[in-house]
């Protein structure tokens, strides 16, 4: 067999192929000596049909699936020869048949060769959060907000008050859909409501009427009422104010804190937790913030097998993630999830793969079993049994494998700060939390 590459592109090659024509005479002339053997034609005893009568009616199919098979077989069989690391299936072309034998291009992607330049000229912001005294008693406070109960009063309804009431909506004396609701529950400031209505009904008591103007604003979800004025007819009902919980007994029993250890074993607790959930937040930060220095700093091809096969697992995951939301995603609609839909993100998932696997390759990286024991601790404290926690890990090979890629990926983005010029930023708790959620609001 003969072959010739091509470089088509950076992450392209084209074969030409020849196989002699030997090769597809003795695997013809075997297949109908097989055939022979158990074709049934009429008036002939099985394995008793003449040769020449096989060959006739038989042997133009016989010598096509050859030449399939053949090319199928061979162009896996020149990838190997040539050493080439293919991505994908090849994309077979201009087969033709002549005296020189079998004919034929195959186009293949590689995987790219990359090189990773200019770790030290990155510029990467690691981010610090302390957290303090007033940290935790907001937390604290925070979880007695989740808890809070109603009471009814007979006071004017103010901001974080709940109001139940009645309302009616016209626009230009008309009412709309939508627009009318009895014994609405609506805790005021929530912004739950268009700019302006719940404002409306700071200062009303139960038992009041009022009739307040709102605009709808201009990106309001239904087309039809954005930009108009409406008035509302306000029944007000009933207001409520928050009652917080007390941090007694009860309380502290909700999260497994004894009366006798008291609010000093809950505040350890808490302050623990945020410290882990800290420290989870900011080392995803820095390693995408590193990631991404990575990947701006480096331009690579990579090839649209690789593109296509991420794009799918994209798509699998947001199925899974709708069928754990919505009981099952098997009726939906996947036309609904075209590939533009992940492409980019796809794409960008793909060369950070290919640069990072570089880095690992140069740095002759390898997983630190000694950090995956402490991974693994790590994580376990946060469950009820930590013990049972860290023997499941360590019985699960699909589990432990996944935590040794994630610590990896950890030793990678050590590698690229010992290497990059790295600027230290402490920030406020309150302040990374503004962030994430900013971030969170932003996708």
């Amino acid at each position: 067999m003969i072959v010739k590459t091509e470089t088509v592109s950076g992450v392209a090659r084209r074969l030409n192929v020849t196989v002699p024509t030997s090769r597809i005479d003795e695997q013809f002339e075997a297949r109908l000596k097989r055939a022979a053997k158990n074709v049934k034609i009429n008036g002939f005893r099985p394995g008793k049909v003449p040769m020449s009568k096989i060959r006739a009616d038989f042997g133009p199919g016989i010598r096509q699936e050859v030449i399939n098979d053949i090319i199928r077989d061979s162009v896996f069989e020149a990838i190997q020869q040539e050493k080439i690391n293919a991505v994908g299936m090849p994309n077979i072309e201009k087969v033709d048949l002549n005296k020189e034998g079998l004919v034929y291009e195959a186009t293949v992607e590689v995987y790219p060769e990359v090189t990773v330049k200019g770790l030290e000229d990155l510029s990467i912001d690691r981010k610090t959060t302390e957290v303090s005294d007033e940290d935790v008693d907001t937390m604290i406070e925070n979880l007695r907000k989740q808890r809070q109960t109603w009471a009814v009063t007979k006071g004017m309804a103010k901001k974080d008050m709940q109001a139940t009431f009645d309302f009616e909506g016209t626009i230009d004396g008309e009412k709309f859909d939508g627009g009318s609701a009895q014994d609405f529950k609506l805790v005021l400031g929530s912004g739950r409501m268009i700019p302006g209505f719940e404002d409306g009904i700071v200062g009303m008591k139960a038992g009041e009427e009022k009739v307040i103007d709102v605009t709808f604003p201009e990106d309001y979800q239904a087309e039809n009422l954005r930009g108009k004025a409406a008035q509302f007819k306000i029944t007000l009902k009933q207001v409520e104010k928050p009652k917080l919980p007390e941090i007694d007994a009860e309380f502290l029993n909700l999260f497994g804190v004894s009366e006798e250890e008291g609010v000093d074993k809950l505040k350890a607790d808490v302050r623990k937790n945020m410290e882990r959930e800290v420290k989870n937040s900011l080392r995803q930060q820095l390693k995408q913030a590193a990631f991404n220095a990575v990947l701006e700093n480096n331009d690579v091809e990579v090839p649209g097998a690789m593109v296509t096969e991420e794009i799918g697992r994209q798509r699998q995951q947001m199925l899974q993630q709708f069928a754990q939301q919505f009981g099952g995603a098997q009726n939906f609609d996947q036309s609904m999830l075209p590939d533009e839909l992940f492409r980019e993100q796809a794409e960008r998932s793909v060369k950070l793969g290919v640069l990072i696997g570089k880095v690992l390759e140069d740095a002759k990286l390898t997983v630190d079993q000694e950090r995956v024991k402490a991974f693994i601790e790590e994580t376990a404290q946060s469950y009820e049994d930590p013990t049972e926690v860290i023997e499941y890990f360590n019985s699960d090979k699909q589990q432990r494998a996944q935590i040794e890629a994630v610590v990896l990926e950890d030793q990678v983005v050590d590698h690229i700060l010992a290497t990059a010029k790295v600027t230290d930023q402490t920030i406020s708790y309150q302040d990374l939390i503004k962030e994430q959620q900013a971030q969170r609001a932003g996708r």
